[in-house]
């Protein structure tokens, strides 16, 4: 006698990774399988490929960065609106911009998040957008709700010293020799520019002076 099987089995979220470094999509890729209820179901790295492979396996969600060889994300939500418009877009970036982000959320992108992220919470992103959420990484709502469009209006000029310095790759002993002030005085500054900007972390600090010191985030190779 046959015992009848529920039919309302829950079907995992299916994934798809679009990044032109291999590596982050491995990376990626190992958080998201061993997650419970999510799959990986296609990597791509260029937008053409995206596209193609989106169309192929219509993922319910895409990881997607903004730079690719042939293009960008943004490129690639926009054509993904024709071939595969049920999937839902996180920009997954390293770019902490107003124009990208904006860009972005035109294009129809379900959340912005930076690579300055924990790989455990790229997945708690992924439940929040299949949940009909829309999320923006806490730095960059932080600074848009200051509705400031340069976060270090508010440095002084010493903190401004310290900021370029991290930016150079300095360390708090290093900056310290530089300036002629003890490590602590770095430090105390540091903590007081984390918390004007809006930032947690001294690496974030790092990452923003790079951005900063790039060109527009289009045209960066």
């Amino acid at each position: 006698m046959k015992i009848q099987q529920s039919q309302t089995v829950e079907q995992p979220t299916r994934v798809m990774i679009i990044d032109d470094h291999e590596i982050v999509r491995r990376g990626i890729a190992e958080i998201v399988d061993r997650t419970v209820g999510m799959e990986v179901v296609a990597e791509a790295g260029t937008v053409e490929d995206a596209v193609r492979r989106a169309e192929l396996v219509c993922p319910d969600v895409v990881l997607v960065d903004l730079q690719m060889p042939d293009g960008t994300g943004i490129d690639v939500m926009k054509q993904l609106r024709e071939v595969s418009p049920d999937s839902l877009a996180i920009v997954l970036t390293s770019f902490d911009d107003d124009d990208a982000l904006a860009e972005s959320l035109q294009a129809g992108a379900k959340a912005y998040v930076l690579k300055t992220v924990r790989g455990a919470e790229i997945t708690d992103v992924i439940r929040a957008v299949v949940g009909g959420r829309v999320l923006l990484d806490e730095r960059t709502v932080t600074r848009r709700r200051a509705g400031s469009e340069d976060p270090t209006a508010n440095l002084t000029p010493a903190e401004r010293k310290v900021l370029n310095l991290i930016g150079d790759g300095l360390s708090n002993r290093e900056i310290g020799e530089k300036l002629g002030v003890a490590e602590k005085t770095v430090k105390n500054h540091i903590t007081s520019l984390l918390a004007k900007m809006g930032l947690q972390r001294r690496t974030q600090v790092a990452a923003w002076v790079a951005s900063q010191r790039s060109a527009a985030w289009r045209h960066q190779s």
